[in-house]
């Protein structure tokens, strides 16, 4: 495993260290900066280890952010990546196509990379979309059976 080395320029040093005295700020972005500090190899060098013990933080993301820094910057080493977009999240709105009276599997995973919603189609992608659309099995009504109404055992008061 490459061990990238972090060199912080002075001014990059007081602006982490000024991001960790304030203290405001996303955790992972002020562990991130913690991490940086304390690899520096400008003052005391650390061992990935004891950065890790020191933060109660993994070994791989150490070596993450020490890699983000080497190649992209400070900037992308202290803040995190967006999240790509998750397939639960994704929805198919509307009704089915012209001539079809509902949603088969194999419409919807055409559907999805016809929007683009998705590269790839799996089992389990198709299965939270069916899950999102009214056009699963059973009735729109909640549970397997319709409720009904249940008499009153206490007979009531008339007035």
């Amino acid at each position: 495993m490459t061990k990238y080395k972090v060199t912080l320029a002075a001014e990059e040093r007081a602006g982490l260290e000024q991001l960790v005295a304030v203290g405001k700020g996303a955790a992972r972005r002020l562990t991130h900066a913690r991490i940086l500090l304390l690899a520096d190899t400008a003052s005391e060098e650390r061992t990935d280890q004891e950065i890790a013990d020191a933060l109660g933080t993994s070994l791989p993301t150490i070596s993450r952010v020490r890699h983000r820094f080497v190649t992209e910057g400070i900037e992308a080493a202290i803040s995190p990546r967006p999240q790509p977009p998750r397939p639960d999240k994704v929805k198919i709105k509307g009704d089915p196509p012209q001539g079809r009276c509902r949603w088969t599997l194999c419409l919807l995973a055409d559907e999805l990379i016809a929007l683009g919603l998705v590269a790839a189609v799996s089992r389990e992608t198709v299965r939270h979309a069916l899950k999102k659309t009214r056009s699963g099995p059973g009735s729109s009504t909640p549970g397997a059976s319709r409720p009904r109404p249940t008499p009153s055992s206490s007979g009531g008061w008339r007035t």
